[in-house]
């Protein structure tokens, strides 16, 4: 058996940028340090960091007051930072700069009055945050929609302007059909000015796409609340290449791999390389011989933490 590994995969710069703020943090402050939600969603990344002193929170009311807070990479609503003031917390931002982009957009929308469509998925904390930012007016107001039939619902004027958004780790082939089916229902749409599905987010889906000629099954790694993971594997299976979401090399079934030649296996961007490795050694246990890098577009992001962690850093 031959491993294919994807390129690029595992950690992009947004999620590098927020588990390094977090543990210069926990360097500068000591623990406790909270995190609003989980830092980023890979649960080897948040069990690392709650050994280390990290309290993971959902409701603000629950961090004493003037405790180190953290916002987790998918970004927070206005309502969380006013708590947050409120309690008088000393806050690192560890957003996404990717997502802050969308909150901007969405705040620029929420000024001018104008209906707004944020295609993403219900409950997911970025969702949450970006439909936060949108300061609700009598006469406009953000929506949400998951798919086509949620759009077909939409009771905008047809002949006003509408502005849409998206979360920024959707399936791009999926989201564009959305997108089309918003231009073909309404006259006037407002875009971004750059799609807001990240750079990490597609590269990593064409990577999968190119995984599908090659190989007989795909493994990704990643957990079972990662966007970005379900949609690479959402991508294989579509493909007719069977498709497994392991967190961890401890989900290997022996069985999947009987008759196979060719494995893929890619990471969701949050990830840990370490996690592709220990699979990659327990694929090597059950017989795989050969592990060939794919070729792919190499990534130099880069996105700077806080000024006021590098300073005491």
């Amino acid at each position: 058996m031959n491993i294919i590994l994807a390129n690029p995969r595992g950690f992009c710069a947004g999620v590098d940028r927020a588990i390094e703020i977090t543990n210069k943090a926990l360097d500068i402050f000591g623990a406790p340090i909270y995190v609003k939600h989980e830092i980023v969603h890979n649960n080897y990344v948040v069990d690392e960091l709650k050994e280390k002193g990290v309290i993971f929170i959902e409701d603000i009311e629950t961090v004493p007051e003037h405790s180190i807070l953290i916002y987790s990479a998918h970004g927070v609503s206005e309502k969380i930072i006013s708590q947050s003031q409120d309690r008088k917390l000393q806050v690192f931002n560890a957003t996404c700069p990717l997502v802050t982009k969308v909150h901007m957009e969405v705040a620029r929308l929420s000024k001018k009055r104008v209906n707004t469509i944020l295609i993403g998925h219900r409950g997911h904390p970025e969702v949450e945050g970006t439909m936060g930012r949108y300061v609700s007016e009598t006469d406009s107001k953000i929506v949400l929609v998951e798919n086509e039939k949620d759009l077909e619902k939409l009771d905008f004027n047809n002949e006003a302007e509408v502005a849409y958004v998206t979360q920024t780790t959707l399936s791009v082939d999926d989201t564009k059909n959305i997108i089309d089916a918003i231009k073909v229902k309404y006259k006037n749409v407002i875009e971004p000015a750059k799609g807001d599905i990240c750079y990490a987010t597609t590269n990593r889906q064409n990577a999968v796409k190119e995984l599908t000629d090659k190989c007989d099954i795909i493994f990704v790694v990643g957990s079972e609340n990662s966007s970005n993971s379900n949609r690479l594997k959402e991508i294989a299976t579509r493909a007719g290449v069977p498709s497994y979401l392991l967190d961890s090399a401890d989900d290997l079934d022996v069985k999947w791999l009987h008759n196979k030649k060719n494995i893929g296996l890619t990471a969701g961007a949050s990830a840990p390389e370490i996690l592709v490795q220990s699979i990659i050694n327990k694929l090597m246990g059950f017989g795989a011989i050969n592990v060939i890098n794919s070729s792919g577009i190499e990534e130099n992001i880069t996105f700077k933490i806080p000024k006021e962690l590098m300073a005491k850093s």
